[in-house]
């Protein structure tokens, strides 16, 4: 197993509560995460609840399940992949700046590669990083506007 490590940043015009709210409202992220629709498989949303990503376009695409195993609201949350074809964690973090209502999203990822495709991630890693990084500036447009569900 190899390792696939990314980690992009976006400015964001919300405070870190906001951000956080965003950030953790799991079955909005497809609204903002390109080509991603979450579920919540088990629990409330919070450490040891466990999540279904599909990512994908026109049903093609993969599953990435996940348990979430730490949240420190509204810094960091952290996850553990635990699908067969990604493994390892990844999570986020939201850093407040300065004194106003502005913050740093920061997304992370570190994945055990299956066995026989390291090699391939430094030629997978630009589309990734470029869908990432769009998904984040997608991010950056949608916090500000989102609204905690009722």
């Amino acid at each position: 197993m190899g390792n696939a490590q990314l980690e992009l940043e976006v400015p964001v015009r919300a405070a870190p509560e906001q951000v956080w709210a965003a950030a953790t409202d799991w079955r909005r992220q497809g609204e903002w995460m390109l080509g991603t629709q979450v579920h919540v498989v088990r629990g409330d949303g919070g450490p040891g609840s466990e999540l279904a990503a599909f990512t994908g376009i026109g049903g093609v695409g993969f599953l990435d399940t996940m348990e979430i195993v730490e949240m420190r609201p509204p810094m960091c949350c952290r996850v553990r992949h635990t699908g067969s074809l990604i493994s390892g964690e990844g999570g986020f973090r939201v850093i407040a700046r300065g004194d106003s209502d502005e913050s740093v999203f920061v997304w992370w990822e570190d994945l055990s590669m299956p066995t026989g495709t390291g090699p391939l991630w430094p030629v997978l890693r630009p589309g990734f990083a470029w869908g990432l990084r769009r998904s984040l500036e997608r991010f950056a447009e949608f916090c500000p506007q989102h609204r905690a569900p009722a």
